[in-house]
């Protein structure tokens, strides 16, 4: 590819962690000078630094989304006492923003069905089966496990899941909005969020 005969791969490492590569090719043969290659190493490690500095702003500005979210739900909370609707309806909201999803949805627990409390890019069509169909605990799928490990559980693909695969529909339902990778938690309070 390129044509390339003379290669210098020159790696780019933060605290003996390779971090990425830089390759520089010739497409005739003629050895890299020390000069050449000192100066190349230099970039190397002024690359190190952008990708750090690029990773701690990053990190900085995600923590100030997620601040900026919470004060926002709690201005939510302190407008509306005694409204659960919209303080609901923000937390999803938020949360859906922050990670990136496409939907998502909040039921409550009450020790045997879930009910659906808010959702958020859910086609109509996936809410009304939910609301007709809640969650429920069958051996092995998410919401069981959720129940039993009250442990956030990180479905990368439903539909490659063996409940789905059986033909049982789990609880972000695909054929409505085509959900594909899904994220549960339970909290103790008996609240949950696909």
């Amino acid at each position: 590819m390129g044509g390339a005969r003379t290669i210098l791969d020159v790696p780019l490492v933060k605290d003996q962690v390779s971090v990425g590569l830089l390759t520089f090719y010739r497409q005739e043969v003629r050895a890299f000078s020390e000069r050449q290659i000192a100066l190349l190493q230099n970039f190397a490690a002024q690359a190190v630094i952008a990708i750090e500095n690029a990773r701690l702003l990053t990190e900085q500005r995600e923590a100030l989304e997620q601040q900026t979210a919470t004060a926002e739900v709690l201005l939510v909370i302190n407008s509306s006492p005694g409204n659960l609707a919209p303080v609901l309806d923000a937390m999803l909201e938020k949360a859906v923003r922050l990670c990136g999803a496409v939907s998502g949805a909040l039921f409550t627990y009450d020790g045997e069905r879930f009910h659906t409390m808010a959702t958020l890019g859910v086609p109509a069509a996936g809410v009304e089966f939910r609301t007709k169909n809640p969650p429920t605990a069958q051996p092995g799928n998410v919401v069981e496990r959720l129940l039993r490990t009250r442990r956030t559980i990180h479905t990368l693909d439903a539909m490659a899941g063996e409940g789905y695969l059986r033909g049982e529909p789990g609880p972000a339902v695909p054929e409505f909005g085509g959900a594909r990778t899904q994220c549960s938690t339970y909290h103790f309070s008996k609240m949950a969020m696909w």
